[in-house]
């Protein structure tokens, strides 16, 4: 976010990423590792936009049996972006950074990222062919000189501008791609460019973590009861099935209730699931208004 709409990025295009088809990430990546997003954008943290990356990566990663562990919003400047990136590179985790790495002022992200590795900007070969072959599509429809020497040009090469030793993110919409490094994947905040940029890295860098990791999640309704009641059960419960954590949330309104449930291991979550419902009657509970 913080990447201002211009004419290269007007149009569909189609885009065969041979050059990044096979990356050179290759061994398979533990199950247990952890994934986070990082959102930039002042407009998102101002109102003025809502953030629309955070629902969308949770249903992708849920289609595939993977689970975001946190998220963290951040704004477009880059003290802020660098100091946690610091803190995000030092981790193991799993990063998808959406928002602010365009050419113009108030995007900080690429430099922010370099800074935090200590590693030098640089025109990546393969973001400038597809930028220069981006350009060349839009100057045959008028909306750009064909001259890459152009001012205007010059700017949109920045936009392939990144941390030295990076690898590119295949852009199936304009081309610009993004950029990976350190198990951390940088995407521009348009989500039409984003979500298909996202898929295209967990389907192809992280293809051996798909439903790697057994887990499930049950839950049900219960009325008439109390989280006060149900809290010991709960305990007692994730001490006995130790593969399983219980959670609880009240809604409060015309029809109190709280939705109980169950999520870990599938064979130890389908038996707690079942002492839970048990539990709830057993104390008064209900399971139908």
């Amino acid at each position: 976010m913080g990447w201002k709409p211009c004419a290269v990025c007007e149009k569909n295009v189609s885009f065969q990423p041979d050059s990044v088809a096979t990356p050179s990430m290759t061994s398979p990546l533990p199950a247990s590792r952890s994934i986070r997003m990082l959102i930039v954008g002042d407009e998102i943290l101002s109102g003025r936009r809502q953030d629309k990356h955070f629902s969308k990566c949770i249903e992708l990663l849920s289609a595939r049996g993977l689970r975001l562990s946190g998220a963290e919003f951040l704004p477009d400047d880059r003290a802020t972006l660098t100091a946690a990136l610091r803190r995000s590179f030092a981790t193991q985790d799993i990063v998808f950074c959406c928002g602010g790495i365009g050419a113009t002022p108030d995007d900080h992200t690429r430099q922010a990222a370099a800074a935090a590795l200590d590693l030098p900007l640089a025109l990546h070969p393969e973001a400038e062919a597809a930028i220069t072959l981006r350009v060349a599509e839009m100057a045959q429809e008028g909306k750009a000189p064909a001259d890459m020497a152009a001012p205007e040009n010059q700017q949109r090469l920045q936009m392939g501008v990144f941390p030295q030793g990076c690898e590119i993110v295949p852009n199936p919409y304009n081309r610009i791609p993004g950029f990976f490094i350190r198990d951390h994947t940088f995407l521009p905040g348009f989500p039409v460019m984003a979500w298909p940029m996202l898929e295209w890295t967990l389907d192809t860098r992280y293809a051996a973590l798909h439903h790697a990791d057994a887990h499930v999640e049950h839950s049900f309704l219960a009325f008439g009861l109390p989280e006060s009641r149900i809290a010991p059960v709960m305990q007692a419960l994730e001490q006995r099935w130790t593969e399983v954590s219980a959670f609880s949330l009240p809604s409060v309104g015309q029809t109190p209730h709280i939705e109980l449930g169950v999520k870990g291991d599938p064979a130890q979550a389908a038996e707690a699931l079942a002492f839970l419902r048990a539990e709830v009657l057993r104390l008064g509970g209900r399971l139908t208004p």
